[in-house]
Parts: structure tokens; C-alpha cells; sequence
């Protein structure tokens, strides 16, 4: 493997925000490892220097003792060694007194003050992390930000052309085989005439031309595709902005082979313009499985 490996360590304080950089890497299109001992850190790279795929590795590495403490010092002075890996030290901070409003707000212990004063664990475990905080090239205060405001630090400073952008999924489905979990939200066509009562449009459905031509000649299908379409177009900047990778549609009917694919088709056509889209007709082929009506 030719290809230069990128690995993002993360640590920091016992409290800092560890957890939410790496759910923020794993968006970017990171492997992620949480906790993994210094020692192994060595074999898992020969592993992943034999993959074609992996390419960026994000680990969160815990220094809670000083066993550990010592080994990742020597075991990134000698990754910086090779021209395979590119280290990063990512190094989350946060002040003593947000730190011990945390763990109150939670309730949890902190791991180095498990049976004494919670301040103790703070202070001790910051002495031992201040060589590896001198050598991280990115320190990080958290003490003020929100989860998302790390988040979206993380992406301003990480986040490279080959990531995957903002994109949207348009889905169709009938409601008599269940809602779709993974909807963000979910919009009910129901009320539209059903084109399965029109005996030349039975056997067909939502993507073949009369159909769709039946579903938009509708006086009530065109003003509230105006209504719906326009009302996504306008949130879509604020799921954006709140830092989501994805949101998914969904569009049901009572089958979902006729009036429901041909208005998800549509919208998936009218927000690519705009957006990354995938569009998916999850039950549109499910009516030669069964007697029921769609």
C-alpha cells in the first residue's frame, strides 16, 4: 500500500468531549476505534497499512494511567517516523469548573477519583496529560461550546473534498407493510385517488407514465406538492446547519406502488437540483407477493 495513512488520536480530559469527536469523525468517513491500549496501536497499524480501503483512522486513546501514559508517547514518536501514517493529535480541553459541572450534571465518577475528591481526579489526570497536550497539534477548549459547536469545529478543521456532503433520501412506501424507522419525516398521500381503481393502471405503477400522469392531473396533487416541496426546500438549510450528513423522506400510500412513487420520484428530480439524492421504492415491487389492494 503506496497511500498515505491519516491517523487522528483523540484525547484529552476525562469529560472534554471525547465522545462526540468521534461520533464527528465517524460522520467525516473515519474508522473509528474508542479506547483501544497503546499497545495494540502498533499491530493494528501493520493491519491496516495491508487494506486498500482504510485510509483515515480516528482512535480515541485513554491515558488514565500512566502505564499508558508512557507507552503512547514512544509509540507516536515512532509513528512519525515512517511515511506511511500522517499523526494527528487532537486534544480536548475544558476548565476545572466545567469539568466538575459535567460529571455533576451526569452523576458519574470520574476515573481517577473513584473513592475521593472529584477535583483530585481532575488535577491529577490533567498532570498527566501535559506532555501529550504540549505535543497535540489541535487543543481544543470546550468549556463554553455545545455538543454541535464541537462538531462543527471538528468539520471545519477535518473535513476534506472526498467526504461525503449533505445528502437527502426520497422514499416511497405503503403503509400496510409498516413505517420506515430511519424516516426523518414521513408524509401520508393517501388522500389522493388511488390509481389501483383504475383497471389499465392496476398491474403498472408509479414510475410508468399514465400513472404518474393520473397522480399529478389531480386537482389536489399539484397544490400540495407546491406546499410540501416548497416547506422542504425551505428547512433543508436548517438541517445543514445543525450539522446533519442525511436526512430521509418518505412518502407513503397504502401500497406504495402508484401515488407514492410517482410523488417521490418527482421530489427526488425537483431536490437534486440542489442536493445530493438517492431516491428508493421500497414496497413498489411487493404487489406481485400478494392479493391486496395497493
Amino acid at each position: 500500500m503506496t497511500d498515505t495513512l491519516n491517523l487522528v488520536v483523540i484525547t484529552g480530559m476525562s469529560g472534554a468531549g471525547k465522545t462526540v469527536a468521534m461520533q464527528s469523525f465517524e460522520d467525516l468517513g473515519y474508522f473509528c476505534v474508542d479506547n483501544m491500549p497503546p499497545t495494540l496501536l502498533p499491530k493494528f497499524w501493520e493491519l491496516v497499512k495491508e487494506s486498500v480501503k482504510v485510509t483515515k483512522i480516528a482512535l480515541v486513546i485513554d491515558l488514565r494511567s500512566r502505564a499508558f501514559y508512557d507507552e503512547i508517547i514512544e509509540i507516536l514518536a515512532n509513528l512519525d517516523n515512517t511515511q506511511f501514517v500522517t499523526t494527528n493529535i487532537l486534544f480536548l480541553d475544558a476548565s476545572d469548573e466545567e469539568l466538575v459541572s459535567r460529571y455533576k450534571e451526569t452523576r458519574r465518577s470520574h476515573p481517577l477519583a473513584m473513592e475521593g475528591r472529584l477535583m483530585d481526579g481532575i488535577q491529577k489526570e490533567r498532570r498527566l496529560l501535559t506532555e501529550i497536550r504540549n505535543r497535540a497539534q489541535m487543543v481544543v477548549d470546550t468549556s463554553t461550546m455545545s455538543p454541535r459547536q464541537l462538531r462543527e469545529k471538528i468539520f471545519h478543521v477535518f473535513k476534506t473534498s472526498d467526504n461525503p456532503s449533505f445528502h437527502i433520501e426520497v422514499m416511497s412506501f405503503g403503509f400496510k407493510y409498516g413505517l420506515p424507522i430511519d424516516a426523518d419525516i414521513v408524509m401520508d398521500v393517501r388522500f389522493l385517488p388511488n390509481p389501483y381503481y383504475v383497471p389499465a393502471f392496476k398491474e403498472l405503477n408509479g414510475l410508468d407514465q399514465p400513472v404518474r400522469d393520473y397522480v399529478m392531473a389531480q386537482p389536489a396533487t399539484e397544490k400540495f406538492y407546491e406546499q410540501f416541496s416548497g416547506l422542504l426546500k425551505d428547512i433543508m438549510p436548517g438541517y445543514l446547519k445543525e450539522g446533519k450528513t442525511s436526512v430521509t423522506i418518505a412518502i407513503g400510500c397504502t401500497g406504495g406502488q402508484h401515488r407514492s412513487v410517482a410523488l417521490a420520484q418527482r421530489l427526488a428530480d425537483d431536490l437534486s437540483f440542489d442536493y445530493p439524492v438517492d431516491v428508493t421504492h421500497r414496497d413498489m415491487k411487493k404487489r406481485k407477493e400478494t392479493v391486496n389492494r395497493s
